[in-house]
């Protein structure tokens, strides 16, 4: 006998049986195989799409079978491996069987997952980490996932995870980093991260997010956010500058409008990627207030005007990127002064004047301005170009 949880029967009993029958004669017709790699099938996406919709409508450990002779050493362990078996059941593909071990009430000894005395209990050990980074994992994340509440690092970087991410994530209140880069999720921004209150670590890169991403965002006491090489499109807010990361990559969506003059607000900033979006205006003054930044690149975007001689007092600055926009005037000298500048690229504008210290920094790019007396410049049928472009 195995002990089940249960409620009354309904409808939906009925709609898991017909979905149920419908998969195995697909997959007694035609066996069901997933690619490990390169994109799923029409018929997997779909699969997948219509057991998350059922799981979301189940209460958690509904899909769980509890055998009675099993012994959990505490409630949060047995919790635990409800939200793990959930999982399993979720994933469709695991090519280096990383969760084949996960069988049985000890689950801290599961493939990837990584146990420590409760935060408010020592004695008791709990699920305090999740670490499933490069596993070329194909599921998704079911409700269930919300049972780990212990777990203070969820990583699972590098897989074919698709689908949204849980609202029962918002269980998760000890979670610090959350990394789910390069998988293959989709949706607009995952709203429930918004409400974890000890989020410091934010990283859902290289997915298939799209639409805006709220501002409240910035009003987060993170230190890191990772957005980048997504579907993002909107408009950096005026409470940009609210946030107190020491990093923040935003490249290669599809933003537009400035760069707010709150940016300068930003003191503990050392990295900003705003690479590839759609940028426009000038370059506020209010960067220059970042006293601890070393890398800004805003490269591949639409920026107009000069570049601000107060770039010339971000002293510990070590990588400046400003290279295809639409920037114009002549390079302030103090730039090219700075103590700890490595990298200095600023090709692809139109850019008409060139300290001759600059020549001497260690690596710098000044093609396709219009410098004179230096080689691989543009045109002056460019120049026309731009200022028809800017009038």
């Amino acid at each position: 006998m195995k002990e089940k949880t249960q409620r009354p029967i309904s409808s939906l009993f009925f709609q898991v049986c017909l979905l149920c029958s419908v998969f195995t004669e697909h997959t007694t017709n035609a066996e069901f195989t997933v690619s490990q790699n390169g994109p799923l099938t029409d018929f997997e996406a779909q699969y997948i799409k219509h057991r998350q919709l059922l799981y979301y409508r189940d209460e958690f450990g509904e899909n769980v079978n509890i055998d009675p002779s099993m012994v959990f050493e505490s409630n949060r362990i047995k919790n635990a491996y409800i939200a793990l078996q959930a999982w399993k059941q979720a994933i469709i593909s695991d090519p280096f069987n990383i969760t084949v071990n996960w069988v049985g009430p000890n689950v801290c000894s599961y493939t990837g997952i990584f146990c420590a005395p409760a935060l408010d209990n020592p004695k008791i050990r709990t699920v305090a980490g999740i670490d499933l980074n490069h596993g070329d994992i194909a599921g998704y994340l079911p409700e269930e996932v919300g049972l780990l509440t212990d777990v203070g690092i969820f990583h699972i970087n590098s897989n074919r995870f698709c689908g949204t991410i849980p609202k029962k994530f918002n269980k998760l209140k000890i979670l610090f980093e959350l990394d789910l880069s390069n998988n293959r999720f989709a949706g607009k921004f995952p709203y429930v991260v918004l409400s974890l209150p000890k989020l410091m670590f934010l990283d859902i890169r290289f997915n298939e997010f799209e639409g805006n991403v709220p501002s409240q965002l910035f009003d987060k006491p993170l230190d890191a956010i990772f957005i980048n090489n997504n579907r993002f499109a909107f408009e950096l807010p005026n409470n940009f500058g609210n946030s107190p990361v020491s990093v923040i990559v935003l490249a290669n969506n599809k933003f537009h409008g400035c760069v707010p003059a709150s940016i300068g607000n930003m003191s503990n900033l050392n990295e900003a990627i705003l690479m590839n979006n759609g940028l426009r205006s000038c370059l506020p003054v209010e960067i220059g207030l970042l006293d601890n930044l070393t890398v800004f690149d805003v490269s591949f975007n639409q920026l107009m005007g000069p570049l601000p001689e107060i770039f010339g007092e971000l002293v510990n600055l070590e990588q400046l990127n400003v290279a295809h926009n639409m920037l114009s005037g002549s390079i302030p000298k103090s730039i090219c002064q700075l103590p700890k500048l490595e990298n200095f690229t600023y090709s692809y504008n139109f850019f008409t004047g060139e300290p001759p210290v600059c020549l001497g920094l260690e690596e710098f790019d000044d093609q396709r301005n219009c410098l004179p007396n230096r080689p691989v410049q543009r045109s002056a049928g460019q120049w026309k170009v731009r200022d028809s472009i800017i009038s």
